[in-house]
């Protein structure tokens, strides 16, 4: 699984990031992260709004910081 924060390094897009690697280490999932910064890949997901998240190329949350909790339910989905 890999696990991608959409977001050009502000404050609430680094929550995210520090979101996400929390609930893999709750899940114990294998995933990996990786965080997407420029403006034209962020585009090509069709994100106006930062932070995303996208999991396995799915756009699953656009503008909104999720908590580890809320990631780890969608990872053991």
């Amino acid at each position: 699984m890999i696990i991608k924060v959409l977001g050009t390094g502000c404050a609430k897009c680094s929550q995210q990031e520090r979101a996400v690697v929390k609930a893999i280490e709750k899940t114990g999932s294998d995933a990996t992260v990786e965080k997407v910064t420029e403006i034209n890949d962020i585009m090509d997901y069709g994100v106006m709004m930062t932070p995303a998240l996208v999991i396995d190329e799915k756009v699953v949350t656009v503008g909104k910081v999720l908590s580890a909790e809320q990631i780890a339910e969608m990872i053991n989905k």
